[in-house]
């Protein structure tokens, strides 16, 4: 069983929550001016998890022939025969319908966004098929999660600060631009669409600067609406860092390091502007 257990967590890469659920808990303490209600917090928690667990498992199951094919993913679960396609099925509906069921209990806004938001990361995984925008879809979808975060809190959008929502968009854009290198050849080949795939690697490197300096505004600027103090441009600095890091370590005719890039860097930005929006609150 819990051999089982280590194999969907690894097929649905569970330690990569890391990179949106800061973000839904950033918007939820600044939404409720400090730390927020002990019930509200755990079913966001439980909201964020099955919600992302439904859309990896659905993005595993929707591409298990592309994976199959890929060297570098032709060991994933499913190609693999670790994991059957039912009990993956069984896991896009089981955590689904407990993604409803979180935000039923959390208020009426977040039941009547549910749908729309769980609807964008499952299409997600169907775009690589006829657009190379695709990263910006996936994007959009990871953005959703602070707006969430906040829906939870308030139980409506006044007063979000919607910079924070197009800052995670272009952030994770760029990234995954980036990422997307290391399937660039396949990626044409099998006929998929990427930047990479379509533009090249170098034109990709390009634009993902551009996302991750019009991200980096678009995050201090939300400091400046929120009016949070210096400990969240303290974790603004080292965003910057991590940033710059993540390009300088990573180039398009070496990506030897793209997973320190990929996984590191990005969920220390994710955590670090977390950490720093609540020290900002409990120190203003």
């Amino acid at each position: 069983m819990w051999q089982k257990l280590a194999v969907l967590l690894e097929m649905i890469k569970f330690r990569h929550s890391v990179f949106a659920l800061p973000f839904a808990l950033m918007a939820l303490v600044l939404a409720a001016g400090g730390w927020p209600p002990l019930r509200v917090l755990f079913w966001v928690v439980v909201a964020m998890v099955s919600a992302r667990t439904a859309a990896m498992t659905f993005n595993r199951i929707v591409d298990r022939r592309f994976d199959a094919e890929n060297p570098r993913t032709a060991g994933r679960a499913i190609p693999a025969g670790l994991v059957g396609l039912k009990e993956s099925w069984l896991l896009v509906l089981g955590s689904s319908a407990l993604f409803f069921l979180a935000c039923a209990l959390i208020n009426t806004c977040t039941l009547a966004l549910s749908p729309f938001a769980l609807g964008l990361v499952l299409f997600y995984s169907l775009t690589k098929r006829f657009t190379w925008l695709c990263h910006v879809v996936l994007g959009l979808a990871l953005g959703l999660a602070p707006v969430g975060g906040w829906v939870a809190m308030t139980d409506s959008f006044a007063g979000y600060p919607w910079s924070l929502s197009l800052g995670i968009l272009l952030w994770v854009a760029g990234f995954d631009c980036i990422y997307a290198c290391l399937d660039a050849d396949f990626d044409r080949q099998a006929g998929l669409c990427s930047m990479p795939a379509r533009f090249g690697r170098k034109n990709s490197f390009r634009v993902a600067v551009i996302c991750h300096t019009l991200a980096f505004l678009l995050f201090t600027l939300t400091g400046l609406l929120m009016h949070l103090n210096g400990w969240y441009y303290l974790g603004i600095v080292l965003t910057a860092a991590a940033l710059f890091y993540q390009h300088l370590i990573v180039k398009p005719d070496d990506l030897s390091r793209i997973k320190m890039s990929f996984f590191s860097m990005n969920g220390l930005i994710a955590l670090t502007l977390f950490l720093s929006t609540c020290l900002a609150l409990a120190t203003a």
